[in-house]
């Protein structure tokens, strides 16, 4: 049996890691490097993640999966220190006492009484339709919503930040609360999630698999049965397709009415800055949130968090969300984004841009799903209304009700095992 596997971003990897083998697997990625939104930079001998990424003590399945492949002492557990950037100064938010001076007694006792009420909530499909929004409002007070939360979901979500249900809030609050008294506790591979990327593709290729690049212009189906993808021109037969491509993208490239469900999720695009940097810029900062009139939404230093020493310069990422392509984010050309960041930085850290030694720009406009209300009713099959076609990526059960690699690694796993099931 072939399978061709459209996308070779982790969930494609973790779908090809499991069928190699037993299947004649072809994956195939239409950017030079393998990882999807975990891809890397290669920069003067190190590599860097072109989207910041760390991992949490419950994501099992990535960390089994970096196990197995050897690279377990490369994972390190760090402290992710945070902040809150608003009336002019970076506040730090990690213990009880810098949280105190950021914000009001009452605000800090209800939202702390909102985390705790989170984190008790096993079953978040209840709240699929209540808006983000409304709840926190109910549970804890305009006040906390307006000083602590609306910077952050306006960040994440720009003008759709009152569509965003509870049961996203409620996952966010679940994958971020391994949170100490000085910090977030986040693992981290040394050297870069590359290792992983490259040893996920490598044991592809020695079970007899291929990765390839291109670009696929079309699925081709007869009678509700895969036949071949046309790649790049070319027809390539196969008995399975796995797509892991976004919805808009899929729907390009297939009559959607073979799928047996609507692809009706909103994505959102990302325009993430990497910054090469001669000295620090944020004492002890990792992640930066920001409550202010700047074209990004949070800072994150890398090195405030991985030591410079690992890259022999200082790192930052500068990253918004945006919601649609007409968004100057996606318009613009790189040096306007740039710019644009820059401005925005040198009004945050005066000076700020006599230490940019370089940069990069990555934007997509599909890096992350828009949870609204009603969300979990959307959420795609692994299984299709075509034999042979599957469905696995961001918008997979696994990575709802919030999106982590973990769960596009359980995205692929769990596409594999409904692949083999089919078989019996």
């Amino acid at each position: 049996m072939k399978t061709v596997i459209i996308g070779g971003g982790l969930a494609g990897l973790a779908a090809a890691y499991k069928l190699a083998g037993r299947d004649e697997v072809v994956v195939i990625e239409k950017e030079p490097e393998l990882g999807g939104m975990a891809s890397s930079y290669s920069i003067d001998g190190y590599h860097i993640e072109k989207y910041y990424h760390h991992i949490f003590a419950g994501d099992k399945e990535l960390i089994d999966l970096i196990e197995e492949f050897g690279l377990g002492s490369r994972l390190e557990w760090l402290r992710g220190s945070t902040g809150y950037y608003f009336n002019g100064n970076v506040y730090p938010m990690n213990t009880p006492l810098e949280i105190l001076k950021a914000l009001p007694l009452m605000d800090i006792i209800r939202l702390t009484w909102l985390v705790l009420k989170a984190k008790s909530i096993k079953d978040t499909a209840p709240f699929d339709d209540i808006i983000a929004k409304d709840w926190i409002i109910d549970t804890a007070g305009e006040s906390v919503y307006n000083n602590f939360f609306l910077p952050l979901l306006s960040g994440k979500f720009g003008d759709n930040k009152e569509k965003v249900s509870a049961a996203w809030l409620l996952g966010r609050v679940r994958i971020r609360s391994n949170r100490g008294t000085k910090g977030e506790r986040l693992g981290y591979m040394r050297g870069g999630f590359h290792a992983l990327v490259e040893a996920m593709a490598d044991d592809v290729r020695k079970k007899g698999g291929r990765t390839m690049r291109g670009t696929v212009s079309r699925i081709e189906v007869t009678n509700r049965e895969i036949r071949s993808v046309a790649v790049d021109g070319v027809s390539i037969e196969c008995d399975r397709v796995i797509s892991t491509l976004a919805p808009h993208s899929l729907e390009k490239i297939i009559d959607t009415a073979l799928l047996g469900h609507e692809l009706n999720i909103s994505y959102q695009g990302t325009a993430c800055a990497l910054l090469g940097l001669t000295e620090k810029v944020m004492d002890d900062v990792y992640w930066l949130n920001i409550k202010d009139d700047v074209p990004f939404g949070a800072v994150i230093e890398h090195t405030n968090f991985i030591p410079a020493s690992d890259y022999g310069e200082h790192l930052m990422y500068v990253t918004s969300y945006f919601q649609s392509s007409d968004s100057v984010l996606w318009r613009s050309d790189d040096e306007e984004v740039i710019r644009l960041y820059l401005d925005g930085l040198e009004k945050l850290f005066p000076g700020f841009r006599k230490k940019v030694k370089w940069w990069r720009l990555r934007r997509d406009l599909d890096t992350a799903p828009v949870y609204e209300v009603g969300y979990r009713k959307k959420v795609l099959p692994y299984e299709t209304g075509t034999r042979g076609l599957y469905l696995a990526g961001m918008f997979s059960e696994a990575n709802y009700p919030e999106r982590s690699m973990n769960g596009s690694i359980m995205a692929g796993f769990k596409c594999a095992e409904a692949v083999m099931k089919s078989e019996v």
